[in-house]
């Protein structure tokens, strides 16, 4: 007998404003249908009113985890439509800085999923103390510990601080070390295996099919990664390597994310010994600005959930229209696959490992 478990909405205070209708048999999954929208803001209509570069504070409340990832990604649409090129100082800089807020979205998943299935309290607090030291060396950038707003056109609102480089190295140094001892912490852990291990297979062909991106699509054996193949900025100077788990199940997609914190900590070592001297800052907020040189540009990223997509169509002063490819909507709604068959329990590791950003698909 098939009954119908409504799952929500959730409140924002945990992950967001999301509603699930589950049809079980007994305790198995026959059917996941995610209901959205709770969070709709309207983003890309509102950009329409607004000149080019009053919306990148919009733009960050996308990705309430990650907002320099948006921040940089609507910036980099802009310039691309102005033509404008980014200081090779700035480049650098724009790499350390995602990096690292790459290296901090992937800490609060982490922590929030091992208290979600195991009650891990005791990694939940380690992660989020080591995250804080990162927040604070974007904090030194920015001025604010969340929402940072610091892409200007063509660089940076404003340069690194002096002593930023030692103090990024202490960080990144410390991390090398705790981040293996968070794997030693879960992996030897038997309730943490069976709740990730073989659960929520999402097989490659399936993975190409739903067209999940990032850690959800590696964790499915598939090594696409826009820093990679389509690398901007000096990603193509830092020896990047994608992280890829065959796997396809939950535990694929934790050690993916995984391997992307000591990749990211590698390459923010790396950028930061060959970063060179000049200037960083970019073009100061001028409300009017020149007409754009191209009517239609398109930027994709690699976010910490996948690949983002900034399609703007430009008019002189403002955007025509802009539409946004978000990663997390994508990956959410590969949720009802991962869980047919799966019991009612794993249902919640499985949304866990998708590491969903309710802003981010709701917009």
């Amino acid at each position: 007998m098939v009954t119908r478990i409504n799952v929500g909405p959730i409140h924002p205070s945990t992950h967001g404003v999301l509603r699930l209708v589950v049809d079980v048999d007994g305790d198995t999954i026959q059917s996941v249908e995610p209901h959205v929208g709770f969070l709709h803001r309207g983003v890309e209509k509102l950009v329409e009113n607004r000149m080019y570069m009053q919306s990148p504070t919009y733009m960050e409340k996308l990705d309430y985890i990650a907002p320099l990832a948006y921040d940089e990604a609507y910036v980099a649409a802009v310039e691309a439509a102005q033509g404008a090129e980014v200081k090779e100082r700035a480049q650098y800089i724009r790499v350390i800085l995602l990096e690292l807020q790459r290296v901090a979205s992937h800490l609060l998943w982490l922590g929030t999923l091992a208290n979600d299935i195991g009650n891990f309290f005791t990694l939940f607090m380690w992660c989020f103390r080591d995250r804080d030291l990162v927040l604070r060396l974007l904090e030194d950038v920015s001025g604010s510990r969340m929402f940072y707003v610091n892409m200007r056109i063509g660089g940076l609102k404003s340069d690194i601080p002096a002593g930023f480089e030692e103090k990024t190295l202490e960080v990144v140094s410390y991390l090398e070390k705790r981040i293996p001892e968070y794997e030693k912490f879960l992996e030897k852990n038997p309730v943490f295996l069976e709740r990730m291990k073989k659960v929520g297979v999402l097989k490659r062909d399936a993975a190409i099919e739903l067209g999940v991106t990032g850690p959800v699509l590696r964790g499915s054996g598939i090594g696409w990664d826009t820093r990679k193949d389509k690398p901007y900025y000096v990603y193509d100077k830092l020896h990047f390597s994608p992280q890829i788990r065959d796997e396809g199940d939950c535990f694929a997609r934790y050690k993916v994310r995984m391997l992307e914190i000591k990749e990211s900590l590698r390459m923010v070592r790396y950028a930061v010994k060959l970063l060179p001297g000049g200037d960083a800052i970019g073009l100061p907020i001028k409300l009017i600005m020149p007409a754009a040189k191209n009517r239609i540009s398109k930027v994709s990223r690699e976010t910490p959930r996948g690949e983002a997509l900034m399609y703007l169509v430009a008019d002189p002063q403002r955007p025509y229209r802009l539409a946004i490819r978000a990663p997390a909507f994508i990956n959410l709604f590969a949720l009802s696959e991962l869980c047919k068959g799966e019991r009612f329990a794993d249902m919640f590791a499985i949304l866990g490992s998708l590491d969903v950003v309710m802003a981010d698909v709701d917009r």
